[in-house]
């Protein structure tokens, strides 16, 4: 039985996602003993649909097509499994989730023969395991068998009991496999990666926390990657060597959600400011965090630019007029023969879509495993809940007759990127309009769902139980669709002209006629005409200055 229908993965055509962000949280770590993974999946040009894939028996013999969704590339056949397991984007209805970030590698590791791609391995492993130590095994004897074609990749899996992260990278034209190592990440604690190796030393002799190919350490002797003891062997510095961008763009991602919830993170400072490569402390894997973290907070930190570190985007003139955390690409340009760079935030313009997999081993795994999911940038919409059960997909996350050049009304992705579009340019004026819807509806869904969950769970029929949480996640991705409309709309009338109508709680205010108050001209803020003031000398100088 052919697969009908596609999943998320084979909406990334044409696209290099090596742009992403992870969190990993143990099941002890958080404060409703859930495991949680989430993901920014980032890149321009990056179209998503959030699609289901039903599981099912498969007859012996049956083959499934395998892709390069990169590219979109057909890559072959593989032999079926004899059963796969329903998928929702990036879960499964077992409640395992995988999500990643490329950390690409040394250069020559892909294989143009391999079959498998990176993005087309998670979806196999997500049909076919059940709990993140299966999924391991799944994807590196997949790999042996048939051949890794992409780079050096982070794999983020994890299971309502155990999260663990798998760092994966190719041998090259000449060889078929991969060299991996998996390490679990312990319950009390958190991780994070974002683009970057970040593995570096391990316990070989951990067998019960830690998995690794027999030959990732003679691999790379082998290749000329490393000539230390078995003991000294760093798997980073062997197949992914840092540099300035790796750790100031990628590492540095990692530290400030660390510092988010861990005492004492500015002793890593140099490790992440890329300034001091191969001469500072290693960042660690994994923390344990001061504090039980929530949902709320997960969400939270996936929104973060660097707000209040060292890193801060907003403590020059390069936010602009209206003080923006974002900034365009390329990342690193240069001018009169020098290098300049931006920072490089979790949250991004360039995200295609943004989710927090909640797994929760207390309840049954139906209820238990939800995807909160949002389409454009973490910082400009509300996640909304869409279970591991799901039948189907809520319409505005899948709505057939949206592209990556083609608009529709009744795309998420079309309609939260209008929103947040409007905010980037006039930012400071316009974010805690976005802002103010964004939270009312992440309260509501987040505090609602104990009632919701607690109905379910009353439900004997499984099959209504299933219907009832679809109806309930189409039911929010409908509502956020429509406020999205109704806060486009607000904010094209409020602003309109570079003034700002006046209003009280959403509602223009009005003179005795009905005409709208006169709108404020505020013009620039006073510190970006400082700067303007600063760099035109007196060209602007008025006569009637004292």
């Amino acid at each position: 039985m052919k697969r009908a229908i596609i999943s998320i993965l084979a909406m990334m055509a044409g696209i290099q996602a090596f742009c992403c962000t992870n969190f990993l949280i143990g099941k002890d770590a958080s404060a409703d003993g859930s495991t949680m993974l989430s993901y920014n999946m980032d890149n321009y040009g990056m179209f998503t649909r959030l699609k289901v894939i039903p599981g099912g028996d498969h007859a012996p013999g049956e083959m499934t097509q395998v892709w390069n969704y990169d590219d979109h590339i057909p890559m072959g056949y593989i032999p079926q499994a004899t059963h796969t397991y329903r998928v929702v984007g990036f879960i499964n209805e077992k409640q395992l989730s995988i999500v990643e970030s490329t950390f690409v590698g040394r250069k020559g590791q892909e294989n143009p023969d391999g079959l498998l791609h990176y993005t087309c391995l998670m979806e196999l492993a997500l049909q076919r395991a059940s709990t993140a130590r299966e999924a391991i095994k799944v994807m590196t004897e997949l790999v042996a068998e048939y051949g890794y074609a992409s780079s050096g990749e982070s794999f983020s899996i994890a299971d309502p009991e155990e999260v663990w992260i798998l760092e994966m990278i190719g041998k090259g034209a000449d060889e078929k496999g991969a060299v991996w190592v998996a390490i679990r990440i312990p319950d009390d604690c958190i991780c994070a990666h974002a683009n970057q190796s970040r593995i570096h030393r391990f316990d070989m002799k951990d067998k019960k926390n830690v998995m690794y190919s027999k030959d990732v350490v003679s691999y790379a002797r082998r290749k000329g990657f490393f000539s230390g003891k078995d003991s000294e062997f760093d798997f980073a510095d062997a197949y992914c060597p840092a540099d300035f961008h790796t750790q100031r763009a990628c590492d540095a991602r990692a530290w400030s959600f660390f510092n988010m919830f861990v005492d004492g993170m500015e002793r890593y400072l140099d490790f992440v400011d890329g300034m001091h490569v191969g001469a500072s402390e290693v960042m660690p894997l994994y923390f344990r965090p001061n504090r039980k973290i929530t949902l709320r907070e997960i969400m939270d930190g996936m929104r973060d630019h660097y707000d209040g570190t060292p890193f801060d985007m907003n403590v020059d003139c390069t936010g602009g007029a209206w003080e923006s955390p974002y900034r365009p690409r390329p990342q690193e340009w240069e001018i009169d023969g020098k290098t300049y760079f931006h920072e490089r935030p979790i949250a991004t313009q360039q995200s295609a879509c943004t989710m927090v997999c909640q797994m929760r081993g207390d309840m049954p795994d139906d209820v238990g495993g939800v995807l909160w999911f949002g389409n454009d940038d973490a910082h400009m919409v509300t996640y909304t809940p869409v279970y591991c059960s799901s039948l189907r997909a809520p319409a505005c996350y899948n709505d057939q007759t949206a592209s990556d050049v083609d608009f529709s009304w009744d795309s998420a992705f079309w309609v939260c990127n209008w929103v947040s579009n409007m905010a980037y340019q006039r930012y400071s004026k316009m974010y805690p309009d976005v802002r103010k819807v964004r939270e009312e509806l992440q309260d509501r869904y987040v505090l609602g769902q104990a009632d919701v969950e607690r109905k379910a769970l009353a439900m004997t029929d499984d099959a209504a139980r299933a219907e009832y949480l679809t109806a309930y996640g189409e039911e929010c991705g409908a509502e956020m669709l429509s406020r999205w409309k109704e806060l486009g709309i607000f904010l094209v009338v409020k602003y309109n002209d570079m003034a700002t109508k006046p209003e009280v709680d959403g509602r223009f205010l009005t003179t005795e006629e009905g005409r709208g108050v006169a709108p404020l001209r505020e013009g620039y803020p006073d510190g970006y005409r400082r700067v303007i003031a600063e760099m035109t000398g007196d060209r602007y100088l008025s006569p009637s200055t004292p």
